[in-house]
Order: C-alpha cells, then sequence, then structure tokens
C-alpha cells in the first residue's frame, strides 16, 4: 500500500526557515484535504495545517498563522509546507495526512515516518 512521505525536515537556528514536502508517486487520495501534524517528545500528534486540494483553502494552528504556509501542486500530487521564523517550539517530527476538511483529523489510523524539525536557539 503506497503511503504519503514526508521530506525537507533538518536542524536550523532560531529565525530560519524550511519548506517540508509531503507526496507519493502513485498515490490514490480518498480526501479533498491534506494536513500537517507535528509530534514533540512525549506528546500527540498537534495539527498544523491542512489544505484542500481541490479548492486552495487552508486553515492554520495560531501558533504557526503568519509564519507557516501550506501550498499544494496538483500536478505533482504533491503538498508543501513553507515554514518562516522558526522557533525552539517548532521543534518536532512533522508528519502528513489525509484529512477531514472540516476536522482536520487523520483519516487513517496510521502515521508515516514524519521528518524531523530541530530549531535550536
Amino acid at each position: 500500500q503506497v503511503q504519503l512521505e514526508e521530506s525537507g525536515g533538518g536542524s536550523v537556528q532560531a529565525g530560519g526557515s524550511l519548506r517540508l514536502s509531503c507526496g507519493a508517486s502513485g498515490y490514490r487520495y480518498a480526501s479533498n484535504c491534506i494536513g500537517w501534524f507535528r509530534q514533540a517528545p512525549g506528546k500527540g500528534h498537534d495539527h498544523v495545517a491542512r489544505i484542500n486540494f481541490k479548492s486552495g483553502d487552508t486553515v492554520y494552528a495560531d501558533s504557526v498563522k503568519g509564519r507557516f504556509t501550506v501550498s499544494r501542486d496538483n500536478a505533482k500530487n504533491a503538498v508543501y509546507l513553507q515554514m518562516n521564523s522558526l522557533t525552539p517550539e517548532d521543534t518536532a517530527m512533522y508528519y502528513c495526512a489525509e484529512v477531514g476538511c472540516a476536522s482536520g483529523q487523520n483519516l487513517k489510523a496510521s502515521w508515516g515516518q514524519g521528518t524531523q524539525v530541530t530549531v535550536s536557539s
């Protein structure tokens, strides 16, 4: 079964930027919406942002508004998360997943491998 794959994580200093990518060759989307989540050590998966593939509508967590931008490339079946003005509080494993457009909840019971983002002060 093809799963979504995350990439683009890394280590940056506070104030820096990273661009995460999400997609998979041959993946068949069942939902119009893709969400980004993050999980800090010892915590659950927190919703960060989501985008509707068809309409382009976006939703952001309050903690990232004005700093993160979610976008999509329909031709490539890919979703991106541009992260600017990063702070140490953004340090986490980042995941993408198909989500309910209204709920923002992961529609599957599992998560991919994720991509690690580490921000140093």
